[in-house]
Protein backbone atom coordinates (compact mmCIF):
# COMPACT_ATOMS: atom_id res chain seq x y z
CA UNK A 1 0.00 0.00 0.00
CA UNK A 2 1.04 3.38 -0.90
CA UNK A 3 1.58 6.10 1.79
CA UNK A 4 -0.72 8.64 1.85
CA UNK A 5 0.85 11.89 1.00
CA UNK A 6 -0.44 15.30 1.04
CA UNK A 7 -1.17 15.34 -2.83
CA UNK A 8 -3.79 13.18 -2.46
CA UNK A 9 -5.45 15.03 0.58
CA UNK A 10 -5.50 17.82 -2.20
CA UNK A 11 -6.84 15.75 -4.98
CA UNK A 12 -10.25 14.14 -2.41
CA UNK A 13 -10.63 17.55 -1.04
CA UNK A 14 -10.73 19.03 -4.65
CA UNK A 15 -12.77 15.79 -5.94
CA UNK A 16 -14.97 16.39 -2.99
CA UNK A 17 -15.94 19.91 -3.36
CA UNK A 18 -16.40 19.19 -7.07
CA UNK A 19 -19.34 16.64 -6.09
CA UNK A 20 -21.02 18.78 -3.48
CA UNK A 21 -21.44 21.62 -6.14
CA UNK A 22 -22.56 19.06 -8.63
CA UNK A 23 -24.69 17.84 -6.31
CA UNK A 24 -26.45 21.52 -5.53
CA UNK A 25 -27.11 22.52 -8.86
CA UNK A 26 -28.96 18.68 -9.54
CA UNK A 27 -30.85 18.21 -6.46
CA UNK A 28 -32.39 22.21 -6.14
CA UNK A 29 -32.66 23.35 -9.57
CA UNK A 30 -34.56 26.42 -8.35
CA UNK A 31 -32.15 28.51 -10.31
CA UNK A 32 -34.00 27.63 -13.92
CA UNK A 33 -37.76 28.54 -13.32
CA UNK A 34 -38.62 30.84 -14.45
CA UNK A 35 -37.24 34.54 -13.67
CA UNK A 36 -39.18 36.63 -15.56
CA UNK A 37 -39.54 40.52 -14.82
CA UNK A 38 -43.25 41.02 -13.91
CA UNK A 39 -44.60 42.79 -16.70
CA UNK A 40 -43.80 43.73 -20.00
CA UNK A 41 -43.30 47.64 -19.72
CA UNK A 42 -41.55 47.44 -16.71
CA UNK A 43 -39.08 50.43 -17.33
CA UNK A 44 -42.01 52.65 -18.28
CA UNK A 45 -44.22 51.76 -15.59
CA UNK A 46 -41.68 52.78 -13.22
CA UNK A 47 -40.80 56.15 -14.26
CA UNK A 48 -45.09 56.38 -13.91
CA UNK A 49 -44.91 55.04 -10.50
CA UNK A 50 -45.77 58.19 -8.47
CA UNK A 51 -49.02 58.19 -9.72
CA UNK A 52 -49.05 54.17 -8.93
CA UNK A 53 -47.93 55.72 -5.15
CA UNK A 54 -50.35 58.34 -5.21
CA UNK A 55 -53.49 56.22 -6.20
CA UNK A 56 -52.23 53.31 -3.80
CA UNK A 57 -52.51 56.55 -0.76
CA UNK A 58 -56.15 57.55 -1.78
CA UNK A 59 -57.13 54.21 -2.17
CA UNK A 60 -55.52 53.36 1.34
CA UNK A 61 -57.37 56.90 3.20
CA UNK A 62 -61.06 55.04 1.52
CA UNK A 63 -63.26 54.15 4.69
CA UNK A 64 -64.28 51.30 2.90
CA UNK A 65 -62.56 49.06 0.85
CA UNK A 66 -63.36 46.30 -1.97
CA UNK A 67 -62.78 42.96 -0.67
CA UNK A 68 -62.14 39.83 -2.44
CA UNK A 69 -63.61 36.61 -1.74
CA UNK A 70 -63.06 33.02 -3.36
CA UNK A 71 -65.38 30.23 -3.70
CA UNK A 72 -65.19 27.28 -6.37
CA UNK A 73 -67.08 30.00 -9.48
CA UNK A 74 -63.84 32.05 -8.95
CA UNK A 75 -62.46 35.34 -7.54
CA UNK A 76 -65.59 37.83 -6.46
CA UNK A 77 -64.21 41.88 -6.26
CA UNK A 78 -67.29 43.42 -4.09
CA UNK A 79 -66.95 47.40 -3.76
CA UNK A 80 -68.51 48.64 -0.67
CA UNK A 81 -72.66 49.65 -0.74
CA UNK A 82 -71.94 53.16 -1.17
CA UNK A 83 -70.02 52.59 -4.32
CA UNK A 84 -71.88 54.37 -6.89
CA UNK A 85 -70.75 52.87 -10.45
CA UNK A 86 -71.82 56.19 -12.50
CA UNK A 87 -69.08 57.76 -14.42
CA UNK A 88 -66.61 55.21 -12.95
CA UNK A 89 -64.26 52.43 -14.51
CA UNK A 90 -62.62 49.56 -13.12
CA UNK A 91 -59.95 47.18 -14.18
CA UNK A 92 -58.01 44.77 -13.08
CA UNK A 93 -54.96 42.44 -13.40
CA UNK A 94 -53.70 39.26 -12.00
CA UNK A 95 -50.45 38.74 -12.43
CA UNK A 96 -49.40 35.27 -12.22
CA UNK A 97 -45.45 35.38 -9.95
CA UNK A 98 -44.01 32.11 -12.06
CA UNK A 99 -45.61 32.45 -15.57
CA UNK A 100 -46.57 35.99 -17.46
CA UNK A 101 -48.01 33.69 -19.88
CA UNK A 102 -51.25 32.90 -17.34
CA UNK A 103 -51.77 36.92 -16.13
CA UNK A 104 -54.93 38.33 -16.42
CA UNK A 105 -55.94 41.60 -17.85
CA UNK A 106 -59.54 43.04 -18.04
CA UNK A 107 -61.55 46.35 -17.54
CA UNK A 108 -64.90 45.61 -15.98
CA UNK A 109 -68.61 46.38 -15.54
CA UNK A 110 -70.14 45.98 -11.77
CA UNK A 111 -72.85 44.35 -11.32
CA UNK A 112 -75.77 45.31 -9.21
CA UNK A 113 -74.37 44.06 -6.19
CA UNK A 114 -71.22 46.36 -7.06
CA UNK A 115 -69.01 43.21 -7.82
CA UNK A 116 -67.68 41.20 -10.37
CA UNK A 117 -66.47 37.93 -10.65
CA UNK A 118 -62.90 36.37 -12.71
CA UNK A 119 -64.14 32.51 -13.47
CA UNK A 120 -62.55 29.90 -12.36
CA UNK A 121 -62.07 28.36 -15.85
CA UNK A 122 -59.28 31.11 -16.37
CA UNK A 123 -57.52 30.45 -13.53
CA UNK A 124 -54.59 28.17 -12.65
CA UNK A 125 -53.97 27.32 -9.33
CA UNK A 126 -51.05 28.37 -7.80
CA UNK A 127 -50.19 32.76 -6.53
CA UNK A 128 -51.16 35.77 -8.17
CA UNK A 129 -50.94 39.28 -7.59
CA UNK A 130 -54.35 40.97 -8.12
CA UNK A 131 -53.97 44.91 -9.24
CA UNK A 132 -57.44 46.17 -8.66
CA UNK A 133 -57.76 50.00 -10.51
CA UNK A 134 -60.15 52.01 -10.53
CA UNK A 135 -61.32 55.79 -11.56
CA UNK A 136 -63.91 57.64 -9.53
CA UNK A 137 -64.79 61.44 -10.79
CA UNK A 138 -60.93 61.66 -12.80
CA UNK A 139 -59.87 60.28 -9.42
CA UNK A 140 -57.22 57.09 -9.95
CA UNK A 141 -57.58 54.58 -7.03
CA UNK A 142 -55.46 50.94 -6.62
CA UNK A 143 -55.43 48.47 -4.42
CA UNK A 144 -52.65 45.18 -4.60
CA UNK A 145 -53.85 41.69 -2.93
CA UNK A 146 -51.62 38.62 -3.11
CA UNK A 147 -53.97 35.69 -4.01
CA UNK A 148 -53.30 32.18 -3.89
CA UNK A 149 -55.75 29.92 -6.19
CA UNK A 150 -56.22 26.76 -5.03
Amino acid sequence: MKNFSWGHGVFIALAAFIIFILSMLFLFPNGQKNSEMVTDNYYEEELKYQDVIDAKKRADTLQEKPVYSQDKAGIKITFPQDYNNSNATVKFVMNRTDDQNLDIHKAVQLDANRSFTIPAQVLKMGSYTLRLNWTKDKTDYRLDYDVIWK
